[in-house]
Protein backbone atom coordinates (compact mmCIF):
# COMPACT_ATOMS: atom_id res chain seq x y z
CA UNK A 1 0.00 0.00 0.00
CA UNK A 2 1.51 3.39 -0.97
CA UNK A 3 2.16 6.31 1.72
CA UNK A 4 -0.76 8.20 2.46
CA UNK A 5 -0.35 11.57 0.36
CA UNK A 6 1.03 14.95 1.64
CA UNK A 7 -1.43 16.95 3.79
CA UNK A 8 -1.80 20.35 1.94
CA UNK A 9 -3.29 23.39 3.14
CA UNK A 10 -6.97 23.32 3.43
CA UNK A 11 -9.21 26.52 2.00
CA UNK A 12 -11.14 28.62 4.58
CA UNK A 13 -14.92 28.23 4.70
CA UNK A 14 -15.56 30.13 8.01
CA UNK A 15 -19.50 29.81 7.98
CA UNK A 16 -19.74 26.11 7.47
CA UNK A 17 -19.42 24.28 10.77
CA UNK A 18 -19.15 21.10 8.77
CA UNK A 19 -18.45 19.54 4.85
CA UNK A 20 -19.12 16.08 4.15
CA UNK A 21 -18.73 14.51 0.97
CA UNK A 22 -21.09 11.66 -0.41
CA UNK A 23 -18.44 9.68 -2.86
CA UNK A 24 -18.75 6.34 -4.80
CA UNK A 25 -15.97 4.44 -6.50
CA UNK A 26 -18.58 3.97 -9.77
CA UNK A 27 -21.37 5.91 -11.16
CA UNK A 28 -24.99 4.44 -11.48
CA UNK A 29 -25.13 3.57 -7.64
CA UNK A 30 -27.48 6.55 -6.84
CA UNK A 31 -24.85 8.32 -5.41
CA UNK A 32 -26.64 12.01 -6.00
CA UNK A 33 -30.40 10.75 -4.85
CA UNK A 34 -28.39 9.80 -1.44
CA UNK A 35 -26.60 13.13 -1.91
CA UNK A 36 -29.76 15.21 -1.91
CA UNK A 37 -32.23 13.43 0.20
CA UNK A 38 -29.16 13.31 2.76
CA UNK A 39 -29.32 16.87 2.99
CA UNK A 40 -33.14 17.67 2.83
CA UNK A 41 -32.99 14.85 5.95
CA UNK A 42 -30.12 17.24 8.07
CA UNK A 43 -32.91 19.92 7.01
CA UNK A 44 -35.50 18.03 8.53
CA UNK A 45 -33.80 17.84 11.67
CA UNK A 46 -33.09 21.22 12.01
CA UNK A 47 -29.65 21.75 10.46
CA UNK A 48 -28.62 24.88 8.30
CA UNK A 49 -28.10 23.09 4.67
CA UNK A 50 -26.07 23.40 1.46
CA UNK A 51 -25.95 20.97 -0.89
CA UNK A 52 -22.65 21.75 -3.93
CA UNK A 53 -22.78 19.65 -6.89
CA UNK A 54 -19.18 19.18 -7.74
CA UNK A 55 -19.98 16.91 -10.94
CA UNK A 56 -19.03 19.74 -13.71
CA UNK A 57 -19.11 16.98 -16.68
CA UNK A 58 -22.93 15.13 -15.34
CA UNK A 59 -24.69 17.67 -12.91
CA UNK A 60 -27.76 16.31 -11.61
CA UNK A 61 -28.75 18.49 -8.61
CA UNK A 62 -30.33 20.64 -10.65
CA UNK A 63 -33.34 18.07 -12.07
CA UNK A 64 -33.59 16.26 -8.51
CA UNK A 65 -34.51 19.44 -7.31
CA UNK A 66 -36.34 21.10 -9.85
CA UNK A 67 -34.23 23.99 -10.88
CA UNK A 68 -34.53 24.12 -14.95
CA UNK A 69 -33.79 26.86 -15.58
CA UNK A 70 -30.01 28.34 -16.53
CA UNK A 71 -29.20 31.24 -15.15
CA UNK A 72 -26.50 34.30 -15.86
CA UNK A 73 -23.42 34.17 -13.74
CA UNK A 74 -22.93 37.85 -13.79
CA UNK A 75 -26.39 38.55 -12.65
CA UNK A 76 -27.47 35.69 -10.45
CA UNK A 77 -26.65 35.94 -6.71
CA UNK A 78 -25.56 32.36 -6.17
CA UNK A 79 -26.37 29.67 -3.89
CA UNK A 80 -29.57 29.35 -4.88
CA UNK A 81 -32.31 28.39 -2.18
CA UNK A 82 -35.12 25.02 -3.14
CA UNK A 83 -36.20 23.64 -0.15
CA UNK A 84 -34.77 25.68 1.98
CA UNK A 85 -31.29 23.97 1.15
CA UNK A 86 -28.48 26.78 -0.49
CA UNK A 87 -27.97 25.09 -3.84
CA UNK A 88 -24.87 25.08 -6.35
CA UNK A 89 -24.41 22.97 -9.23
CA UNK A 90 -22.63 23.83 -12.91
CA UNK A 91 -25.65 23.17 -13.98
CA UNK A 92 -27.02 26.27 -13.27
CA UNK A 93 -24.93 27.97 -15.71
CA UNK A 94 -24.36 25.77 -18.16
CA UNK A 95 -26.95 24.09 -20.48
CA UNK A 96 -27.82 20.75 -20.18
CA UNK A 97 -26.75 19.74 -23.54
CA UNK A 98 -23.60 21.73 -23.23
CA UNK A 99 -20.40 18.72 -23.31
CA UNK A 100 -18.13 19.83 -20.85
CA UNK A 101 -14.68 18.88 -22.37
CA UNK A 102 -12.35 20.31 -19.76
CA UNK A 103 -9.07 18.87 -18.85
CA UNK A 104 -8.17 18.86 -14.42
CA UNK A 105 -6.56 22.18 -14.36
CA UNK A 106 -10.10 23.65 -15.11
CA UNK A 107 -12.74 21.27 -13.39
CA UNK A 108 -9.73 22.35 -10.51
CA UNK A 109 -10.74 25.69 -11.28
CA UNK A 110 -14.35 26.08 -11.26
CA UNK A 111 -14.80 23.67 -8.05
CA UNK A 112 -12.58 25.77 -6.03
CA UNK A 113 -14.44 28.90 -7.18
CA UNK A 114 -17.42 26.92 -5.94
CA UNK A 115 -16.25 26.71 -2.35
CA UNK A 116 -14.74 29.95 -2.10
CA UNK A 117 -16.39 32.09 -4.46
CA UNK A 118 -19.76 31.69 -3.53
CA UNK A 119 -21.12 33.10 -0.05
CA UNK A 120 -22.51 29.75 1.54
CA UNK A 121 -23.36 32.02 4.88
CA UNK A 122 -23.95 30.06 7.91
CA UNK A 123 -24.53 26.42 7.68
CA UNK A 124 -23.87 23.53 10.03
CA UNK A 125 -23.35 21.30 6.86
CA UNK A 126 -22.30 21.74 3.21
CA UNK A 127 -22.95 18.35 1.32
CA UNK A 128 -21.02 17.79 -1.35
CA UNK A 129 -22.09 15.23 -4.52
CA UNK A 130 -19.23 14.19 -5.73
CA UNK A 131 -18.58 12.59 -9.60
CA UNK A 132 -18.10 8.90 -9.40
CA UNK A 133 -14.77 8.08 -9.15
CA UNK A 134 -11.23 9.03 -7.96
CA UNK A 135 -9.79 11.55 -10.67
CA UNK A 136 -9.25 15.29 -10.62
CA UNK A 137 -12.39 16.67 -9.42
CA UNK A 138 -12.07 13.67 -6.19
CA UNK A 139 -8.48 15.27 -5.62
CA UNK A 140 -9.23 18.81 -5.74
CA UNK A 141 -12.19 18.46 -3.21
CA UNK A 142 -10.17 15.87 -0.67
CA UNK A 143 -6.82 17.80 -0.59
CA UNK A 144 -8.17 21.38 -0.82
CA UNK A 145 -11.76 21.47 0.83
CA UNK A 146 -12.44 21.32 4.87
CA UNK A 147 -13.73 17.99 4.88
CA UNK A 148 -15.27 15.99 7.85
CA UNK A 149 -15.99 13.45 6.76
CA UNK A 150 -17.04 11.05 3.62
CA UNK A 151 -20.30 9.04 3.26
CA UNK A 152 -19.33 6.07 0.69
CA UNK A 153 -22.38 4.90 -1.40
CA UNK A 154 -22.65 1.80 -2.85
CA UNK A 155 -25.00 -0.92 -4.20
CA UNK A 156 -24.77 -4.80 -2.90
CA UNK A 157 -22.90 -6.14 -6.12
CA UNK A 158 -19.31 -7.20 -5.87
CA UNK A 159 -18.50 -5.27 -8.81
CA UNK A 160 -19.95 -2.02 -7.13
CA UNK A 161 -18.24 -2.80 -4.08
CA UNK A 162 -14.75 -2.87 -5.35
CA UNK A 163 -14.86 0.41 -6.74
CA UNK A 164 -16.53 1.33 -3.28
CA UNK A 165 -13.06 0.19 -1.96
CA UNK A 166 -11.05 2.17 -4.16
CA UNK A 167 -12.89 5.50 -2.70
CA UNK A 168 -12.44 4.34 0.12
CA UNK A 169 -8.63 3.98 0.06
CA UNK A 170 -8.49 7.38 -2.02
CA UNK A 171 -9.91 9.17 1.29
CA UNK A 172 -7.44 7.20 3.75
CA UNK A 173 -4.40 8.21 2.06
CA UNK A 174 -5.67 12.33 1.39
CA UNK A 175 -6.73 11.74 5.43
CA UNK A 176 -10.22 12.70 5.30
CA UNK A 177 -11.81 10.07 7.53
CA UNK A 178 -14.58 8.05 6.22
CA UNK A 179 -18.29 8.61 8.15
CA UNK A 180 -19.38 5.53 7.15
CA UNK A 181 -21.03 3.09 3.90
CA UNK A 182 -24.61 3.11 2.75
CA UNK A 183 -25.73 0.39 1.17
CA UNK A 184 -28.13 1.44 -1.32
CA UNK A 185 -30.96 -0.32 -3.90
CA UNK A 186 -30.54 -3.16 -0.94
CA UNK A 187 -33.86 -4.81 -1.81
CA UNK A 188 -37.53 -4.23 -2.88
CA UNK A 189 -40.52 -5.31 -1.48
CA UNK A 190 -43.17 -5.83 -3.89
CA UNK A 191 -46.62 -5.07 -3.55
CA UNK A 192 -47.36 -8.53 -1.52
CA UNK A 193 -44.86 -7.77 0.95
CA UNK A 194 -42.17 -10.39 -0.28
CA UNK A 195 -38.19 -8.86 0.06
CA UNK A 196 -36.80 -9.09 -3.22
CA UNK A 197 -32.21 -8.99 -3.13
CA UNK A 198 -32.11 -8.26 -7.11
CA UNK A 199 -28.54 -7.33 -6.26
CA UNK A 200 -27.30 -9.44 -3.39
CA UNK A 201 -27.74 -8.33 0.13
CA UNK A 202 -25.14 -7.30 2.36
CA UNK A 203 -22.58 -6.22 0.82
CA UNK A 204 -21.98 -2.87 1.92
CA UNK A 205 -22.11 -4.07 5.57
CA UNK A 206 -19.40 -6.82 4.76
CA UNK A 207 -17.52 -3.95 3.28
CA UNK A 208 -17.51 -2.10 6.05
CA UNK A 209 -16.35 -4.59 8.78
CA UNK A 210 -13.73 -5.89 6.20
CA UNK A 211 -12.46 -2.22 6.29
CA UNK A 212 -13.34 -0.59 10.14
CA UNK A 213 -15.53 2.07 9.37
CA UNK A 214 -19.56 2.53 10.28
CA UNK A 215 -22.23 0.97 8.31
CA UNK A 216 -24.81 3.31 7.89
CA UNK A 217 -27.77 1.43 6.67
CA UNK A 218 -29.62 -0.09 3.68
CA UNK A 219 -31.78 2.23 1.50
CA UNK A 220 -34.27 -0.28 -0.43
CA UNK A 221 -35.02 0.11 -4.37
CA UNK A 222 -38.88 1.80 -4.40
CA UNK A 223 -40.59 3.32 -7.57
CA UNK A 224 -41.23 6.61 -5.69
CA UNK A 225 -37.74 7.60 -5.38
CA UNK A 226 -37.08 7.66 -9.24
CA UNK A 227 -40.19 9.85 -9.48
CA UNK A 228 -39.83 11.98 -6.94
CA UNK A 229 -36.20 12.67 -8.42
CA UNK A 230 -37.51 13.51 -11.46
CA UNK A 231 -40.00 15.11 -11.05
CA UNK A 232 -37.82 18.10 -8.86
CA UNK A 233 -39.05 17.26 -5.65
CA UNK A 234 -37.15 14.51 -3.98
CA UNK A 235 -39.09 12.07 -1.52
CA UNK A 236 -37.56 13.24 1.50
CA UNK A 237 -39.21 16.54 0.71
CA UNK A 238 -42.20 15.07 -0.79
CA UNK A 239 -43.02 11.98 0.49
CA UNK A 240 -41.74 13.04 4.57
CA UNK A 241 -44.14 10.88 6.48
CA UNK A 242 -43.24 7.66 3.98
CA UNK A 243 -40.99 5.06 4.96
CA UNK A 244 -37.93 5.62 2.59
CA UNK A 245 -37.87 9.52 4.23
CA UNK A 246 -37.80 8.06 7.67
CA UNK A 247 -34.50 5.60 6.26
CA UNK A 248 -32.95 8.94 5.49
CA UNK A 249 -33.63 10.88 8.25
CA UNK A 250 -32.23 7.77 10.80
CA UNK A 251 -29.36 8.07 7.98
CA UNK A 252 -28.60 12.03 8.53
CA UNK A 253 -29.22 11.14 12.60
CA UNK A 254 -26.28 8.69 12.42
CA UNK A 255 -24.13 10.85 9.95
CA UNK A 256 -24.20 13.51 12.38
CA UNK A 257 -23.22 11.61 15.34
CA UNK A 258 -20.53 10.36 13.56
CA UNK A 259 -19.36 13.81 12.57
CA UNK A 260 -19.81 15.19 15.85
CA UNK A 261 -18.25 11.90 17.27
CA UNK A 262 -14.81 12.86 15.13
CA UNK A 263 -15.12 16.32 15.64
CA UNK A 264 -14.58 15.68 19.64
CA UNK A 265 -11.78 12.82 18.92
CA UNK A 266 -9.88 15.77 16.92
CA UNK A 267 -10.40 18.44 19.72
CA UNK A 268 -8.90 15.97 22.50
CA UNK A 269 -5.66 15.28 20.21
CA UNK A 270 -2.85 16.89 22.39
CA UNK A 271 -1.20 19.37 21.14
CA UNK A 272 2.77 19.10 20.50
CA UNK A 273 5.20 21.43 21.27
CA UNK A 274 7.73 21.77 19.13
Amino acid sequence: MPPPGPVQEKIAMPGVKNVVAVASGKGGVGKSTVATNLALALHMLGRRVGLLDADIYGPSIPIMMGVSEVFDPNTTQFPLDRYGIKLMSMGFVVKPETAMIWRGPMVHKYITAFLTQINWGELDYLVIDLPPGTGDAQLTLTQTAPLSGAVIVTTPQEVSLIDARKGLEMFNQVRVPVIGIVENMSYFVSGDGKRHEIFGHGGGKKLAQETGVPFLGEIPMDPDIVKCGDSGDPIVHKLPDSPIAKTYLSLATLVSEQVTKSSNAAAELPTLQL
